[in-house]
């Protein structure tokens, strides 16, 4: 292994229809020395594309898991089997060009502090994604909506195109750049999360250990996004509604009565069937 550039971490799961052109593009990245790839019991054809990309790079590694232990799991066994200095998270429907992760590193070197730094990502029609510049959730505010008293605070952040560096609580998990010490320092992603609310679990952590979060505006890239889980909704809808429940047990619980605790809880998987209804539309 080399100890210099950037290493890119991949966690795959059914994603055979853009993992290709992903790896593809990885490849022909400016600063990626390592490239590994986590597969959660694909049974699409992903694994056979990501062992066709090993055989002709040295970079990549790929590890096979024989189930599914989720996004968390899968991102720190990538982080594991490597030792570049800087840990680039992409999901396999993330499409860089080829200067896009050397150019957020560019950023996040030039801080003063260490930072964390994601991406301005927009879909396929170029339409920016809310979740790339995220606050943290307001179960206060929740909890007035669910009650009738309205007051519902999204967690998106509007882009502010003024700022190159916008500094935001959160970025979306899809793609972040960070320094190999400030992943380590703060323990990783949490693996108590299967899928969803582990980035905003990160990136409190890393705001906590005095580091900063930040979106990069001037780097924007395709996100096609959840090519893996649209055709598992409830499943998607039921982690992302229990990766709010523990995020909220780790961050808010403490300071708040049973009372609260309680109602939060109620507010929280009120909202879980009405979601998944949506996304069955």
């Amino acid at each position: 292994m080399t100890a210099l550039g950037i290493a890119a971490v991949v966690v795959t799961h059914e994603s055979a229809s853009t993992i290709d052109d992903c790896l593809t593009r990885l490849r022909q990245s400016e600063g990626i020395s390592q490239i590994r790839v986590v597969d959660n019991d694909s049974r699409d054809g992903t694994l056979a594309i990501v062992q066709r990309h090993a055989a002709t790079d040295a970079r990549v590694h790929f590890i096979g898991n024989p189930h599914n232990p989720g996004f968390s799991v899968g991102c720190n066994q990538g982080a594991r089997d490597c030792d570049a200095p800087w840990l680039a998270f992409v999901n396999p429907d993330c499409l860089v060009e080829a200067d896009t992760l050397a150019r957020l590193l560019a950023h996040a070197r030039g801080g003063e502090a260490e930072m964390l730094v994601g991406a301005d990502l927009v879909d396929e029609s170029g339409v920016r994604d809310g979740a790339a510049r995220r606050r943290d959730p307001d179960f206060g505010a929740m909890l007035k909506g669910a009650i009738g008293g309205g007051g519902k605070r999204p967690l998106d952040v509007s882009p502010d195109d003024n700022q190159v560096l916008q500094h935001v609580n959160a970025v979306s998990g899809a793609l972040m750049l960070l320094p190999r010490t400030l992943f380590d320092r703060v323990g990783g992603f949490d693996e108590g999360y299967r899928l969803h609310a582990e980035d905003l679990d990160l990136c409190r952590r890393v705001r906590m250990a005095g580091a900063s979060v930040a979106v990069a505006n001037d780097v924007r890239v395709v996100h096609v996004r959840g090519v893996s889980s649209r055709a598992r909704p409830f499943f998607v809808e039921w982690h992302k509604h229990r990766g709010l429940w523990r995020y909220f047990r780790k961050f808010e619980a403490p300071r708040r009565n049973l009372f609260s605790r309680m109602a939060i809880w109620m507010a929280i998987w009120a909202r879980f069937l009405p979601a998944t209804l949506r996304a069955l539309k």
